[in-house]
């Protein structure tokens, strides 16, 4: 197998220290740009994987992402934020990391090393083959990851992986594997840069396409969102005024009672 660790390849600047504080941010700035190009060749792999989970969570599955490190903790975002945008239970997008919640703030030593605790954690959520399991690793090579992957596979569970190296263990372990190679790091090997951002630009993806694959969006709108600040109330007063062409006192009545953007439609269109 042919593979080359590129994230930890020497990156094409150097002597950082004596640059200023306006070439470092134009540097990283220009780096940063290559980012969605490389994004863009991977959208067939994207979309395979899209695909697969869509039908599995319309027939009552789950989607969980598996990683350490940072790629641990923006799997924990992306999950976090399908509740409040979506309306969807918590439990419908599960995050894990090495380390386990800890980790999500402090590092938590050697975590990402073992090769029977990733399985554990999955397990405590009695992972079946109904869900999907996307394991995600910049280098491709985190043990935690893939010998949780490798576990997935072995029960018939549908996998799929985020890497930012060609052919790594893990893309070559996952059934659905997304390669994003963004190349060497502005920073040497530091891949919550380049790397980090093509992970979270893809995640974004998976979650957004699969929500709206579900229904769960109208026209370009968030109609099942919850309703958790001000912001978001006053989001989905003029949500309901512009699609029922009423004023702001009727959609704010309505959203009151019926503490939903879709319910308070419905309700009006049925008369109630």
């Amino acid at each position: 197998m042919d593979f080359t660790k590129t994230t930890e390849q020497d990156s094409n600047y150097n002597h950082l220290e004596k640059m200023s504080v306006s070439e470092l941010l134009v540097n990283i700035n220009n780096e940063d740009k290559t980012v969605p190009f490389a994004v863009e060749k991977s959208l067939p792999q994207i979309e395979n994987l899209v695909v697969q989970i869509v039908a599995k969570l319309k027939l009552g599955g789950r989607l969980f992402y598996i990683g350490a490190g940072t790629s641990g903790r923006l799997g924990i975002v992306d999950a976090s934020e399908c509740p409040p945008t979506f309306g969807v239970p918590h439990e419908l997008v599960v995050g894990l990391i090495a380390g386990g919640d800890t980790a999500i703030r402090k590092a938590v030593e050697f975590a990402e090393d073992s090769t029977t605790q990733g399985w554990k954690d999955l397990q405590e959520y009695n992972i079946s083959n109904n869900d999907v399991v996307i394991g995600i690793a910049a280098s491709g090579t985190t043990p935690y990851v893939i010998s949780a992957v490798e576990e997935c596979n072995k029960n018939n569970i549908i996998t799929g992986c985020i890497t930012c190296n060609n052919n790594s263990p893990l893309s070559q372990t996952a059934k659905f594997p997304i390669e994003v190679i963004v190349g060497p790091e502005f920073i040497t090997g530091s891949s919550r840069l380049k790397a980090g951002t093509a992970q979270k630009l893809v995640l974004n993806m998976i979650t957004t396409a699969t929500m709206i694959q579900l229904g769960k969006v109208k026209g370009n709108k968030m109609v099942d969102m919850q309703l958790s600040n001000n912001k978001l109330v006053d989001r989905g007063v003029k949500m309901v005024m512009d699609e029922l062409n009423i004023t702001a006192k009727e959609a704010s009545k309505l959203l009151d009672k019926y503490q939903s953007v879709r319910a308070s439609v419905k309700a009006w269109r049925n008369g109630n």
